[in-house]
């Protein structure tokens, strides 16, 4: 799939924006603080309904407007998808080719994304809740069984936990909960074991293609075993949630583990480790998407460059797939232009205002 267009009106400092890149890479230069990033999270927004910055739309709109209007033309390989979305003081719709959607579940996987910002390297050093919100993500865009139990799975914990703060819990209660979340949290634990499992090698494969030298590790690490019984260990735990007044075990515990030379990412590795870490995780994602759905997501890399070598930054665009599109920002060519074909599309954003400069 390829975005055709995107039109941004009064999204963060974009008053009025048309952008319309080509296949292939597409580079989006300026200083810091002119709309680059804008650029790339109105489409993120527009794929998940979520920005990667804030979970509050008023911050979305420009400064003295009560709201924005975003809209994207996306080619998929077998058929065309428009996406509009536009809040207004408080009120937020969403239509997929004229339709509205009631909920985020029809939203995603409408267009598929593939987002690397600079804080994604909290994915390798960061806590447990954010690799998770990354396999929630994911896993949400590709696959309707997950984000069903995923949907089903947060409501039962909640509804546990309300449970678990009563003075005196009902048994009965707890057992019909302590059901609903071993059968979701089953699925959930399956999906997320079989996509890790797909995503591991390309991302030791993408991660020595970047760095040419030590090896990466990613494995999924569940707070409840694959051979064991979810049932069994809410069951296990229920004293001890019911004097915390939380739910303790289960799949919302899930971690992530990063290995970078047989070491430890999180502690041990350098910044510039951590960053390709995050950086191939990404790249595997596109294999898995295509090998998933028939086609690559669109690839989005914010400000990529920072940190990395001229070596890892020539070896790091070799690695991405030429049928894949690639929107990616930066601020300074001066020593990487070279990095870059004739094929490349170009453009300079300033103050919210873009422009091809290859054209």
């Amino acid at each position: 799939m390829f975005l055709i267009e995107l039109t941004c009106e009064n999204f963060r400092g974009l008053s009025a924006m048309r952008f319309a890149p080509g296949p292939g890479v597409n580079l989006i230069r300026g200083d810091n603080a002119q709309g680059k990033t804008s650029i790339l999270e109105a489409l993120l927004y527009l794929a998940t309904s979520k920005s990667h910055r804030t979970n509050l739309e008023s911050e979305l709109a420009r400064r003295g407007e009560g709201g924005f209007r975003i809209g994207a033309h996306v080619r998929r390989h077998d058929r065309d998808v428009n996406i509009e979305a536009a809040w207004w003081q408080g009120s937020k719709r969403i239509r997929v080719n004229g339709v509205n959607q009631a909920r985020v579940s029809e939203i995603l996987g409408k267009i598929i994304v593939v987002f690397f910002s600079p804080e994604d390297v909290a994915l390798v050093r960061g806590s447990a809740a954010q690799r998770r919100t990354f396999l929630d993500m994911e896993l949400s865009q590709i696959s309707p069984r997950y984000l069903h139990a995923l949907q089903q799975y947060r409501q039962a914990v909640k509804q546990r936990n309300e449970l678990l703060r009563h003075p005196q819990p009902n048994d009965a209660l707890l057992d019909v909960w302590d059901a609903q979340l071993a059968a979701h949290g089953a699925t959930l634990m399956e999906e997320r074991r079989q996509f890790v499992q797909q995503l591991a090698p390309g991302a030791a494969q993408a991660y020595e293609a970047i760095a040419e030298k030590e090896p990466m590790v990613l494995a999924y690490k569940p707070d409840v075993r694959l051979d064991a019984s979810l049932s069994e260990i809410l069951a296990a735990s229920r004293k001890t949630d019911i004097r915390q007044g939380m739910t303790t075990r289960g799949p919302h515990r899930d971690d992530l583990s990063f290995d970078v030379d047989e070491k430890a990412a999180r502690p041990f590795a350098s910044q510039g480790q951590q960053k390709t870490a995050a950086l191939a995780l990404k790249l595997a994602e596109l294999d898995l998407v295509r090998a998933r759905t028939g086609e690559y997501p669109i690839l989005m890399l914010d400000d990529v460059f920072s940190e990395l070598d001229a070596g890892r930054s020539r070896r790091l665009l070799t690695a991405i797939p030429p049928e894949a599109q690639c929107l990616l920002t930066t601020t300074d060519l001066t020593a990487r232009e070279d990095l870059f074909g004739a094929s490349c599309a170009r453009f300079h954003i300033q103050a919210g205002n873009l422009r091809r400069e290859d054209a």
